[in-house]
C-alpha cells in the first residue's frame, strides 16, 4: 500500500486527524459491532474487568488499573495499543510524532514554514506508540517531562531556544498511549509534573517558556493502598484521572487452566498432562487462600506459571540422565516446585520457619482435590490388587517411566483412567501411562487407601 511522503500527497490521500482518544474510541466501537477480540491474550476477566475499561477508553478517560502483584496490569495495558491505527503519519524526524497536519513543536513548526506542502512525512506501526516507565524512586522530572540538553547548547544555540530541550519519555509518546507502572511508588514532587500532562494536557520544561500539547493516553497501573507502604498517589493527580479499575485474580479453575497453558514458556521440552496442570491450578488458588499466607501481598500468577515450566524442567531433567525417549511430567515433579516457589509467597510473621512444610501440604490438597474431581468415582480395584500380596511400588524423580511401569505391572483398565485424566488417543506413550498410574497412586494414597514412605525423594507406594 502506497503511503504518501509529503504533506500534499497526504492531504491528497483524503486522510483525517484524529486525536489518540478518538483513534481509541471508533476502533474500538467497530470491534465491539463486529464482534471482534478487543483485548487478545487477556484471561478471566471478560465480565468484570473489561466492561469497565471499555467504558472508560469510549469516554475517552485517563485511567488508572488497581490491584495486586501479578494479576496482569501491564499485559492488560499493553493490548490497549491494539485499538490504535496500525499506522500513522508523522513529521519525519519528529523526536514528539506531530502529526503533519498540526506540528506543536518548535523544529517542526519552522520546518511546515519552510517547506509548506512539501513537509516530509514519515509512518509509524500502532506498536512504535507505545511507551512505558516503571516509577522508581530515582524517577527524575527530567525522565518525565524533558530537560535541557548540553549537547544542543554545546552546539551553538543559546539557552533560551526551545530546540535545546531534550524531551522525556512523555512528549516521545505523543499521540500515542503511554503507561506508568507503579505509580505509588513515584515520588509525590515527580507525580506532580504529570498534573498538567492529564488536564492541560500540555508540559512545562524548567523556565522554558514552553507549552507544548500533547495527544496522549495515559494509563497507570497501582497496587492498593493497603497493599503497599512505599507510597501513595496525591490527591490532585488520582482526581485527574477519569477511571479506577480494579482488577482480580483468575475467578474459576478454567482460567487459571488457560493462564497456565497461554503463559508457560513453549519449547521446554516435556507434556504436563492436564491433570497436573489442573493440580498447579488448585495450588494456586489454595496459597492464595490460606490464611498462613500474606493476603495483602497476593500471589501472582507468575506463580502457577513458574510452577508448571519447573514441574516440566523436571521432567526433562529426568529424561536427560536416565534416556527417556519422552518427557511427560508426573506427579513426583510436583514436589520440586514447593522449595523453588518458597520465595514467591509472603507468609504471614507467625507462620515464620514454616514455609515449605505449608506449601507442601497445600500441595498435597490440591492433589487431593483433583483426584477427587477425576478419578474419585472411579473403580481402581485392580490396581489395589496390585498390593493386597504386599508388593510395594518406589517411584521418584530419576524412575523413568519405563521402570516405573514394570514395577506395577500390567493393570487392567489403564485405558479409562487415562482417558479420565484428559489423556486422548495421541498421549499413549510410556511416559503418559506412567503419569496417569502414579497419579492414581498419590491420590489412593491421599484418600488413605495406600501407605506411602517418602525418603529423599524415592516414594514407596504400599498398604
Amino acid at each position: 500500500m502506497h503511503q504518501p511522503r509529503i504533506l500534499r500527497e497526504l492531504r491528497e490521500s483524503g486522510h483525517a486527524h484524529r486525536s489518540v482518544k478518538t483513534e481509541v474510541r471508533e476502533n474500538l466501537l467497530a470491534r465491539l459491532r463486529a464482534g471482534e477480540p478487543r483485548f487478545p491474550g487477556i484471561v478471566g476477566f471478560d465480565e468484570t474487568v473489561l466492561p469497565h475499561l471499555e467504558r472508560a477508553l469510549l469516554a475517552g478517560h485517563d485511567l488508572v488499573l488497581l490491584g495486586e502483584r501479578g494479576q496482569g496490569k501491564t499485559r492488560l495495558i499493553r493490548t490497549v495499543t491494539g485499538l490504535l491505527d496500525e499506522w500513522t503519519p508523522v513529521v519525519e524526524g519528529c523526536e514528539i510524532n506531530d502529526h503533519p497536519y498540526a506540528p506543536v513543536c518548535a523544529r517542526c513548526r519552522r520546518l511546515a514554514d519552510e517547506l509548506g506542502e512539501s513537509l516530509p512525512v514519515a509512518w509509524k506501526h500502532r506498536d512504535e506508540r507505545y511507551g512505558e516507565k516503571l516509577a522508581t524512586p530515582d524517577t527524575s522530572v527530567g525522565d518525565l517531562i524533558g530537560d535541557v540538553d548540553p549537547i544542543k547548547i554545546a552546539e551553538g544555540r543559546t539557552l533560551g531556544d526551545p530546540e535545546t530541550v531534550h524531551y522525556g519519555l512523555v512528549p516521545r509518546t505523543n499521540r500515542g498511549v503511554f503507561s506508568v507502572n507503579e505509580l505509588p511508588d513515584l515520588a509525590e514532587r515527580i507525580q506532580v509534573s504529570l498534573l498538567n500532562v492529564l488536564e492541560e494536557r500540555d508540559i512545562q520544561v524548567r523556565g522554558y517558556n514552553l507549552r507544548l500539547p500533547l495527544d496522549i493516553l495515559l494509563i497507570a497501573s497501582a497496587n492498593p493502598e493497603d497493599y503497599t507502604n512505599r507510597g501513595r498517589i496525591i490527591t490532585p493527580l488520582k482526581d485527574r484521572f477519569g477511571a479506577e479499575i480494579r482488577t482480580h485474580y483468575p475467578l474459576t479453575i478454567e482460567d487459571e487452566l488457560t493462564l497456565i497453558r497461554q503463559e508457560s514458556t513453549p519449547g521446554i521440552g516435556a507434556d504436563v498432562p492436564e491433570h497436573l496442570v489442573e493440580v498447579i491450578a488448585r495450588f494456586t488458588r489454595l496459597v492464595r487462600e490460606s490464611t498462613a499466607v500474606d493476603a495483602r501481598s497476593g500471589v501472582s500468577a507468575r506463580f502457577s506459571i513458574a510452577a508448571s515450566e519447573t514441574a516440566a524442567a523436571s521432567a526433562v531433567r529426568r529424561a536427560a540422565i536416565t534416556g527417556e525417549e519422552r518427557a511427560v511430567t508426573r506427579v513426583c515433579d510436583l514436589a520440586t516446585v514447593v522449595p523453588s516457589l518458597r520465595g514467591k509467597v509472603e507468609f504471614e510473621v507467625s507462620e515464620e520457619g514454616r514455609e515449605t512444610e505449608i506449601l507442601a501440604h497445600l500441595l498435597r490438597r490440591a492433589t487431593a482435590e483433583t483426584f477427587r474431581g477425576r478419578l474419585g468415582g472411579m473403580d481402581l480395584t485392580p490396581l489395589l490388587d496390585k498390593f493386597a500380596a504386599g508388593t510395594q511400588v518406589e517411584s521418584g524423580e530419576l524412575v523413568p517411566a519405563g521402570e516405573l511401569l514394570r514395577r506395577i505391572g500390567p493393570v487392567e483398565g489403564l485405558a479409562r483412567v487415562m482417558s479420565k485424566l484428559g489423556m486422548g488417543t495421541g498421549e499413549e506413550s510410556p511416559g503418559h501411562a506412567a503419569a496417569a498410574l502414579e497419579f492414581a497412586l498419590e491420590g489412593l494414597y491421599l484418600m488413605r487407601r495406600l501407605s506411602k514412605d517418602d525418603v529423599d525423594g524415592v516414594a514407596t507406594y504400599r498398604t
